[in-house]
């Protein structure tokens, strides 16, 4: 069993940032890639920034350049820096991780609960 936890969010004026970060607990081997996604009211589950284990990291294009990603794989967490958030960005983030969580088992996705991000004035 695998959970994922977050934390950060809450409310922010247009302009601002926040800083989400996500930790993953549990039976844990190895954990591949980590990511933010996000949900908007009325609006399907969109990918935000995943990074793999060496470092590598992919962005939405409505994101790059304002949000960064980054992980420790020591302390198995990911963390989200948001830089001038606007109210677009409004939405529950939600931590993704691929873990294996012992050797020889198939790697399966979990998800965190959930955190929301409100940018408003």
């Amino acid at each position: 069993q695998v959970q994922l936890v977050e934390s950060g969010g809450g409310l922010v004026q247009p302009g601002g940032s926040l800083r989400l970060s996500c930790a993953a607990s549990g039976r844990i081997f190895i954990i591949y890639e980590m990511g933010w996604y996000r949900q908007a009211p009325g609006k399907q589950r969109e990918l935000v920034a995943v990074i793999n284990r060496g470092g590598g990291s992919n962005y939405a294009d409505s994101v790059k350049g304002r949000f960064t990603i980054s992980r420790d794989n020591a302390k198995n967490t990911v963390s989200l820096q948001m830089n001038s958030l606007q109210p677009e960005d409004t939405a529950v983030y939600y931590c993704n991780a691929e873990i294996q969580s012992m050797p020889g088992i198939s790697r399966s996705y979990a998800w965190g609960q959930g955190i929301l991000v409100t940018v408003s004035s």
